[in-house]
């Protein structure tokens, strides 16, 4: 077993392996600790784990005399849009895009906002210490110990939120097919986009368990592209399992992941002269024809580590607006803390009744996208990746290689033992080749297996 460690989005591993109730318990007493939040909210996704994390995560909450509010199945941008509305801290029990046997917590700073890396260490610091003797020191008893409150209707708060993100029934007309991912947003997506007045047809929005993300979802947007044709729809949104990000299809079938969107969106608030600072944030692994799109489009862009963490912190750092990743996650800070999957699609859809424009019109010549190539390389020496010249010397000859005609990126999973490699280039072939060699070199060096 391979304890789990804060990463870039919280705990995250398999579930009853790398993530156990005695984990998830001894967080709760930790996040409860450092907090010193009179009581907390708690959500999670479908996952069959869930039930059981949720539980035993609540139990340490309480058990620090700390109250916990569960709402149950809910998306990770309704927890955080709940803690805003209450001032409280959050988690979610969720491993986002991941496939089912994967579990996560996510812990929710006051607010609803991401916790500050100062906070998040002291947490982690706590878990290590109440893992090792969890009878170390005193608890509550008596009536110093939490209450856990039951509060599923609190789905309605969220989907208000939603509601006057635009004006009412602001997408009368749309015919909208939406994939939930058999995950977290199964409860409210049909209901709040009928409430907008579009016509929906909902697919993957009948969870088991065991099947959240199962070829469908964000991450498989193959089935919603389908979908869209089949039902001649304007417009198909793909949640991933927690509903925090967004892929989005057009009429034709075509797919726009969250660069195309985040160009778009930027375009937009630019022509209302509501894009604060004329900048958008995104990550290192936004297209190199991204950047290109928004100088041609008057928009600077300020680039951050992977993560919505980053973006989010680049955002309140200088008053900004909007920022995002490639994967889909869109930060509207006016109205967010998060990225929100039903609100970057609820926008999305506004934005085409304003323009008067169906999404494929709008998309074309918004960028064009340098060829991409992303492989997920599984290693055995995770720790031998700093220390090894020869993947060092093999990225830098790439980069020399390829020189302002492209991009590579080769970075540590902030969440899985995986070396991730991203190289861009102006043809495919070249794209291809040059992960290839990379991924040669990284296997020789560490083991393991590409995925």
């Amino acid at each position: 077993m391979v304890l789990a460690r804060f990463g870039t989005d919280g705990v995250r591993g398999l579930a009853n392996d790398a993530l156990t109730p005695e984990i998830a318990l001894a967080l709760g007493r930790a996040a409860a600790r450092v907090l010193k939040s009179p009581a907390v909210i708690i959500g999670r996704d479908t996952r069959l784990s869930g039930p059981m994390l949720s539980a035993a995560l609540a139990a340490g909450f309480v058990s620090e005399g700390v109250d916990v509010i569960d709402v149950g199945v809910l998306p990770t941008p309704a927890v955080a849009s709940l803690c805003a509305t209450r001032g409280l801290p959050g988690a979610v029990v969720s491993a986002s895009h991941n496939p089912f046997p994967d579990n996560g917590i996510k812990v929710l700073g006051p607010g609803g906002t991401k916790l500050a890396e100062d906070v998040e260490a002291a947490i982690e610091a706590e878990l290590h210490v109440l893992l090792a003797d969890p009878h170390g020191s005193a608890r509550p008893t008596a009536e110093g110990v939490g209450e856990i409150l039951a509060e599923p209707e609190l789905k309605s708060a969220y989907v208000e939120h939603l509601l006057s993100a635009v004006g009412p029934r602001a997408l009368q007309g749309l015919r909208i097919v939406v994939d939930c991912a058999h995950g977290a947003a199964t409860p409210v997506a049909a209901e709040v986009l009928e409430a907008l007045g579009a016509v929906v047809e909902v697919i993957a929005d009948d969870p088991t368990g065991t099947n959240i993300n199962e070829h469908v979802g964000s991450t498989h947007p193959e089935a919603l592209a389908h979908a869209v044709l089949e039902h001649r729809a304007d417009l198909g949104l793909a949640l991933d399992g927690d509903a925090d990000r967004l892929v989005a299809v057009d009429h034709t079938g075509a797919v726009l992941d969250g660069d195309v969107l985040i160009a778009l969106f930027a375009r937009d608030l630019r022509r209302q002269e509501r894009l604060a600072a004329n900048t958008v944030v995104v990550t290192v692994m936004s297209n190199l024809g991204f950047h290109r799109a928004m100088a041609e489009a008057g928009v600077s862009v300020q680039t951050v580590p992977v993560g919505d963490r980053h973006v989010l912190l680049a955002l309140d750092a200088a008053s900004l607006s909007l920022g995002g990743e490639q994967s889909g996650h869109v930060i509207f800070r006016d109205w967010a803390t998060t990225g929100d999957g039903l609100l970057t699609g609820i926008l999305l859809a506004d934005l085409m009744i304003r323009a008067g424009q169906p999404l494929a019109a709008l998309a074309h010549g918004v960028l064009t996208l340098f060829p991409q190539r992303l492989v997920a390389v599984e290693v055995q020496d995770l720790d031998g990746y700093e220390a090894s010249e020869r993947i060092a010397k093999a990225v830098v000859e790439a980069e020399a290689a390829l020189g302002e005609d492209g991009r590579i990126l080769v970075r540590l999973s902030g969440t899985e033992p995986v070396v991730r490699v991203m190289v861009e280039a102006a043809d495919e072939p070249t794209a291809e080749r040059i992960t290839s060699e990379l991924v040669e070199v990284i296997l020789a060096e560490l083991g393991g297996s590409v995925r």
